[in-house]
């Protein structure tokens, strides 16, 4: 199969349910294809890395972007995420991010274990009591979203009140990092957004009415010390994707490290025992399955990359997942094997846009996945999981399971 074909299989429900057999057609081309006028494929980890530390290979934005989508404003999902520090470039990126990284220094990541450890406490007692006399219990729903939203809400001081209201909002704006998406999902992703944008206005409102210790408070502190520092719409668009990324990825995280598992009784009695395992344990649940599959760049120079030629101008298609997949980078990758030396997932990307709140979710799945498992030494599949039709953001839409 082309390198053309293949990825146009991706790109099917079934290519995204499981996209790892389609990985593999592409490799067969190299970890670098040149699959039409302008736009590369990568698969390789060595090349992916290489690509995302190069501040030549730059995010879509300015006029490039008006040429791909003219009418990006009128879509309240894209334009947010746009003018995020997802979606730019420095200096603004750096601007952006600088001030939001106050929420996630090492020492603030650290005093949210005891948060994590008590919602993780807290769900755990929800599913015991939703599976009692054997019913089963989606672990989605019951432990995997609201522990990571829980979480991000803490930091940023959203009303506990206020976290279920939140899943749809964030799955449908989501919908737009997908590389394929119909028009029924782009308008229920601009909806998304708006509802979002006008949430967060009156949160912005109240806080500078009574200011907290919450990251709120501090980026909109920040926005009313004028300057250059962060304007209005940045500050509503970070807010946005702050809350949105600071679950999504941990939630399929959890979705897909658990399904690892279970399908692996001896791995889970394992871990069980010794919650030690626990940052290996997911460091593989990272590259084994990567909640977050793939990202893209625009080639702002060419480039050599592994014996390849990236044109300028070239639109790059990053495949992390691939890359995770790699066996030129894992022996064997194909198997879940926590004791591999020198794991290093790309799950949460590398250079200016690594993932910045990639420590805070490791934290939460490495406090999480012990307690879980200790707690219920029963636990174990009671249906057929349903996975999302994602592939950016992969996950399990249901995950039924017994707690005893």
């Amino acid at each position: 199969m082309d390198a053309a074909s293949a990825i146009a299989l991706l790109m099917t429900p079934d290519g995204r349910r499981d996209p790892y057999p389609t990985y593999e057609l592409l490799r067969a081309h190299g970890s670098v294809v040149a699959a039409g006028d302008r736009f590369t494929v990568v698969t390789g980890y060595a090349a992916v890395d290489q690509l995302l530390r190069d501040p030549r290979m730059i995010v879509l934005e300015g006029e490039m972007r008006d040429q791909q989508w003219p009418d990006w404003r009128d879509n309240r999902a894209i334009s947010s995420i746009a003018i995020s520090m997802l979606r730019t470039n420095p200096p603004n990126h750096t601007r952006m991010r600088r001030l939001a990284a106050g929420a996630f220094t090492a020492r603030r990541i650290a005093a949210m274990r005891d948060v994590v450890t008590a919602q993780t406490t807290s769900l755990v007692a929800g599913m015991t009591e939703r599976g009692h006399g054997g019913q089963a219990v989606d672990f989605m729903s019951a432990f995997a979203y609201p522990l990571p939203v829980g979480v991000i809400c803490a930091l940023l001081g959203v009303p506990a009140a206020d976290h279920p209201w939140f899943r749809q909002r964030a799955a449908d704006l989501t919908a737009v990092l997908e590389p394929e998406i119909n028009l029924d999902e782009m308008a229920a992703a601009s909806r998304g957004a708006a509802e979002l944008e006008e949430y967060f206005t009156e949160l912005i409102r109240q806080r500078r009415a009574a200011p907290g210790e919450d990251l709120i408070t501090a980026l909109v502190q920040a926005h009313d010390a004028g300057g250059d520092r962060l304007s209005g719409d940045e500050l509503l668009a970070n807010l946005v994707l702050l809350l949105v990324a600071g679950f999504e990825t941990t939630t399929n995280l959890l979705g897909n490290g658990l399904f690892a598992l279970l399908e692996r009784p001896e791995q889970m009695d394992r871990l069980r025992a010794d919650d030690s395992l626990a940052a290996a344990y997911v460091e593989e649940m990272l590259r084994f399955d990567s909640p977050v599959q793939l990202t893209t760049r625009v080639a702002g120079a060419s480039a050599q990359v592994d014996g390849a030629t990236v044109p300028e101008g070239s639109w790059l298609l990053l495949l992390l997942g691939a890359a995770n997949h790699d066996p030129a980078r894992f022996a064997d990758p194909g198997r879940f094997d926590p004791d591999r030396p020198q794991n290093h997932p790309i799950s949460f990307g590398a250079g200016a846009h690594y993932c910045l709140g990639a420590a805070l979710a490791r934290l939460e799945a490495q406090v999480a996945f012990p307690m879980l498992l200790r707690a219920l030494p029963a636990l174990a599949l009671a249906g057929v999981p349903r996975r999302r039709v994602r592939l950016t953001l992969r996950g399990f839409a249901t995950l039924p399971v017994r707690v005893g």
